[in-house]
């Protein structure tokens, strides 16, 4: 199954805020997994992740989109990733 890692967009008009999904990239609609909330309106900008469930999607092989990428580079949770797709150290 290919899956990818997005923004899925809630809340109202003009005050936006996002989920962190997993979903299968067939079926862009549906979530297999949230990992977490993104609020860039809010000062300071809001996110909360649950760091180890990226990191595991990530190492079994989940795409992250280019928005949700730079998310997860300002956060380190690529390199976590990393880690745990390397499994001699």
């Amino acid at each position: 199954m290919a899956t990818i890692i997005k923004l899925q967009r809630r809340g109202a008009i003009h005050k936006p805020f996002w989920h962190i999904v997993v979903t299968d990239s067939r079926k862009p609609k549906g979530c297999i997994e949230q990992l977490g909330t993104y609020a860039n309106l809010k000062k300071p900008v809001e996110l909360k992740l649950d760091a180890d469930k990226a990191a595991l999607w990530i190492s079994r092989g989940a795409k992250p989109s280019e928005s949700v990428r730079q998310l997860f580079l300002k956060n380190d949770i690529m390199k976590k990733a990393a880690e745990l797709k390397q499994p001699g150290k």
